[in-house]
């Protein structure tokens, strides 16, 4: 690749992220419900025009829109992302302070995922029908059509009530997350499974395949040694977009289980309208997509060469 061309992908992706960050700063102001008025009936504060003017003033709503954008994003850009309407906090500081824990679940449940799935979608591969091919259908529909807080309750009376392996509540860090962590891995490992399984089950067709099994090699063997660059490629491509909602898609995770993520954060800003939290959450969301369907474009290159 060409540095006009590397120069050329960075322009449009920043292109992109910019009216990602100017639409949704338009549709954040386009919902329902003044911030300000929001505010002021949660702190139990008779609203009047000077109380609510003075407020706006102080976090800048009294200005155009197209000001108030210009303003955020020099402050975001230079990392001075303002304060929490809600709480008074530094928006940044709070992130920070949340991030972590969102990052561990969802990195978390994501590799237990991949790994699990990847060899659940090999054995199912290998043995079409079996129970490994039943079962990773059953958890790809179960991922598709369950929902996460009924899945998270169970897993929450099953380990931490009936057996008493975890105190998801009370113990430790490692607690706190573990069971979220599986929430997450749930929703992805039939998915992950049926992918791979596609890859593998192609390289069953192939010739090369076929005089592996002519030259004496085992079934499973030779499955493994032709399959493996076609199952990981296959899961590569599958697996962009399960990593693209790592960010943003553990709210109900740590809602369920009450860990204090970034994004549970995110969903008492919503309802408070807190638009200093909702807009950088958001531009950092888009840099987040963008480098991961980028990233894994440029990985599925490197693997397979011939993907130009």
């Amino acid at each position: 690749m060409s540095a006009t061309q590397t120069l050329q992908d960075i322009g449009r992706l920043a292109l992109s992220w910019l009216a990602v960050c100017a639409a949704a700063f338009v549709l954040l102001r386009l919902m329902p419900g003044d911030p300000v008025e929001v505010f002021l009936a949660h702190v139990n504060i008779q609203s009047g025009p000077d109380i609510a003017a003075e407020y706006r003033a102080q976090w800048g709503l009294d200005r155009s829109i197209g000001a108030q954008f210009l303003r955020w994003l020099l402050g975001f850009v230079t990392l001075d992302w303002g304060v929490s309407f809600e709480t008074g906090r530094s928006v940044a500081a709070e992130f920070s302070a949340r991030l972590p824990y969102s990052m561990a679940i969802g990195f978390g449940g994501m590799a237990l995922a991949v790994c699990l799935g990847f060899m659940l979608g090999f054995y199912a591969a290998h043995r079409h029908g079996g129970w490994a091919d039943r079962g990773s259908r059953l958890l790809a529909v179960a991922g598709q059509t369950l929902p996460a807080f009924a899945v998270g309750l169970v897993l929450l009376w099953v380990l931490g009530v009936q057996l008493r392996w975890i105190n998801a509540f009370g113990g430790g860090a490692l607690e706190r997350i573990l069971l979220p962590t599986l929430l997450v891995a749930f929703f992805s490992i039939g998915s992950i499974a049926r992918l791979t399984r596609a890859g593998f089950m192609e390289v069953k067709t192939s010739p090369y395949y076929r005089t592996a099994l002519a030259k004496g090699r085992s079934e499973i063997a030779a499955l493994w040694h032709h399959g493996f660059a076609a199952g990981g490629l296959t899961l590569i491509a599958g697996l962009a977009p399960e990593l693209a909602w790592i960010v943003g898609g553990t709210a109900t995770a740590e809602i369920v289980f009450g860990v204090p993520g970034l994004s549970e954060r995110v969903v008492q800003a919503v309802n408070q309208r807190d638009y200093a939290v909702l807009q950088p959450y958001i531009a950092l969301v888009a840099i987040w997509i963008m480098l991961v369907l980028n990233g894994g474009r440029m990985l599925r290159k490197f693997w397979d060469p011939r993907l130009v």
